[in-house]
């Protein structure tokens, strides 16, 4: 884009010098700012050439003429008012970090998405010249094997701790990890993937140690991270000690310095890269054109077009890793903000609504409607993030949620409980527990495991509770006196088996008919368009096969299908004979007889105009059963994949092409 208007929400430090640089840039122009204060929104304006200023963030959202906002608030204003700004329909440069957490990210990406709008993670440093060259000089393998990678950005905070900022203020997410320690991060990980052929890695383990002080946010911190490669990264940050902000990288034949790392030429000029190779000091002169913010403003008019940064800018896959880093960094020194405990965490709601709406079934017992697609509570990584996940699915008209005491040793249903609590949602969703999991499972371990679940969770009973495994030397009418002792003491409502076979559930049927008991009401096994070649877990039992299909269909049993969509197997270029990279999709899915499968999936799936995964979930949605297909979604935009299944209708002769029985 040649021509940029600006809008600018807060009036501090940073967004001074935005404004200031502004001046300089090729393609921006400032239009408006937004204050709390109309006095200091008009003294800004004035100031920096502005059109106008307001005294509020909404009418900077609200002018015609603003195409994109630059959000410097406190951090914990990022989120909402680049979503509020996303649903304005403007492009957003969001001052990093780009939320509190992770989960905040994610939903502030997912609003971008929705609205069709750039945006990017405000890393200056990523934009300058300084930078392209170093990974220049690292693809060229002048210091050759990348080893170790050393950054540190931190300041001595001079004013008194006892007053309210945005440095020390827990309430604010003040601290040295997301003030000043996500530009490390971000640079470790940026030089581990360049080193490796790849535009940004991941580290597979993260180490760390810090001070959280009196104020309730570290003032000084350091991590160690472990990239793939064996490369190893020690960063460091704080608002309370002053280092030598610099970084190196470390090789088998050299060494790189950047003395000014993360403001390289701060006003434009020209910069240094210190290279030492062979014993010799070589000193590499950089050119910047510009002000280091009129650079990124002028990358964000280049990069319109991609809905968000090009590299090496922030991407929204970049800026996700780099979220998740410092959530863990946080998390191994106990750092949690006031934002997000229990009761806090804001509920920012639908972007925009679903496309497709969720369809229900019934399940005897329960007494409520049954979403058809079950939300997984099995890999949620703390509080913040399990209810971005949930309160998504909800917004979508989800209900129901599938947990296990099992899952994360107690941590799930820790988590989906605290998220039940802060949201006040009891009555209007459906809860799946199960218990009494290999080698536990005995009818007298029912009880003791669900008192934990229930307790973990902050409940009084389950709708529905799964015997997560069976044990067959058990006889089945033990199991069902067990259950039906917790129904009678209104710990649950219904109750079924987890890999449990169709004859043992008959069994168990005709046992309670004799007894004049409850029998099952459904059954979670595995039921998918793939057919489950080799057990991902030892007692897994699928119900694919025609004669578990029979059943279903008779008897009117709900079934709670688990990779409901063979765990990837279907997503567009994962699977396929030449593709091994991933061992268990190999191992449980991969056959002849699959592959036909998939590419009859792939063939109505552009007939449709949807995705593969849509047309394989769809065929467990569409059968003349009461079918419910668990889901897992790792993020907020894999939930969204997964809603087009619930409006592709199948024929029955669809049905059975697609599994290969016509």
């Amino acid at each position: 884009m040649d021509h940029l208007n600006w809008g600018i929400i807060g009036t501090g430090a940073i967004a001074k010098a935005f404004a200031q640089h502004l001046l300089r840039s090729r393609t921006g122009k400032l239009v408006a700012v937004g204050s709390r204060e109309k006095s200091k929104g008009e003294m800004f304006a004035k100031e920096h050439g502005a059109l106008r200023g307001y005294g509020s963030y909404e009418e900077v959202l609200g002018d015609e003429e603003v195409q994109a906002v630059y959000v410097a608030v406190p951090h914990v204003g990022h989120a909402e008012w680049t979503i509020k700004a996303c649903e304005a329909g403007k492009h957003v440069l969001c001052e990093k970090p780009m939320g509190v957490n992770a989960a905040e990210a994610m939903v502030m990406i997912e609003a971008a998405r929705a609205h069709g709008v750039f945006l990017m993670e405000a890393f200056m440093y990523r934009c300058t010249p300084q930078t392209r060259k170093v990974i220049e000089m690292i693809r060229q393998g002048v210091i050759g094997e990348v080893r170790v990678i050393q950054a540190a950005f931190s300041f001595h905070w001079p004013a008194n701790l006892e007053e309210k900022n945005r440095i020390t203020e827990n309430t604010l997410a003040g601290g040295g990890i997301l003030d000043v320690g996500c530009y490390p991060v971000s640079f470790a990980r940026l030089i581990a993937g360049v080193a490796r052929g790849k535009e940004f890695a991941e580290p597979t383990e993260v180490k760390a140690s810090g001070r959280v002080g009196k104020t309730g946010v570290d003032e000084w911190a350091c991590a160690v991270m472990k990239f793939p490669g064996d490369i190893v990264a020690e960063v460091s940050c704080g608002v309370q000690v002053s280092q030598e902000n610099s970084a190196r990288v470390y090789g088998s034949k050299g060494w790189i310095e950047l003395p000014a790392p993360w403001v390289p030429a701060r006003d434009g000029g020209k910069t240094e890269i210190v290279l030492h190779v062979d014993g010799k000091e070589e000193r590499v002169e950089v050119e910047s054109r510009a002000p280091i913010y009129a650079i990124e403003a002028d990358w964000v008019a280049e990069s319109i077009e991609e809905k968000q940064g090009k590299w090496p800018g922030m991407s929204w896959d970049e800026t996700m890793g780099n979220m998740r880093v410092l959530d863990l960094w946080r998390k191994e020194i106990g750092l949690v903000y006031e934002v997000e405990k229990v009761g806090k965490i804001k509920r920012f709601g639908p972007s925009k609504p679903q496309a497709a709406k969720m369809t229900y079934g019934e399940v005897e017992g329960v007494g409520k409607r049954v979403a058809r697609l079950v939300m997984g509570c099995d890999n949620q990584p703390n509080l913040p993030y399990a209810a971005a996940m949930f309160d998504d699915y909800m917004d979508a008209g989800g209900n129901a949620f599938d947990t296990a005491h099992i899952y994360g040793g107690g941590l799930q249903e820790k988590l989906f409980g605290e998220w039940v609590r802060t949201r006040g949602v009891r009555e209007e969703i459906v809860v799946i527990a199960k218990g009494a999991h290999t080698p536990y499972c005995y009818p007298e371990i029912i009880g003791v495991q669900l008192e934990q679940s229930l307790e973990r969770m902050g409940l009084e009973s389950a709708d529905i509770y799964m015997m997560h495994r069976d044990n067959v030397d058990v006889p089945v009418g033990e199991f069902v006196e067990a259950m039906n002792e917790q129904v009678n003491r209104g710990r649950m409502k219904a109750f079924g088996g987890s890999n449990w076979s169709v004859d043992r559930v008959r069994e168990g049927n005709a046992y309670a008919k004799q007894k004049g008991l409850m029998g099952f009401a459904a059954v979670s096994n595995n039921f998918s368009l793939a057919r489950l070649v080799e057990p991902m877990w030892a007692g897994c039992i699928s119900a694919s096969d025609e004669k578990s299909r029979a059943f279903f269909r008779e008897t009117g049993t709900a079934l709670f299908a688990w990779s409901s969509q063979a765990r990837g197997f279907f997503v567009e270029g994962k699977a396929g004979p030449e593709k091994r990279e991933d061992g268990e999709l190999v191992r449980c899915w991969y056959s002849e007889d699959n592959f036909r499968r998939l590419e009859r999936v792939k063939e109505l799936a552009r007939k449709r105009e949807v995705l593969p995964i849509n047309i394989a979930l769809a065929w467990v949605l569409n059968q003349p059963m009461e079918a419910f297909a668990l889901i897992g979604p790792r993020t907020i935009r894999e939930t969204h994949t997964s809603w087009a299944a619930l409006e592709v209708g199948l024929s029955e002769s669809e049905i059975r092409w697609l599994n290969l029985e016509e």
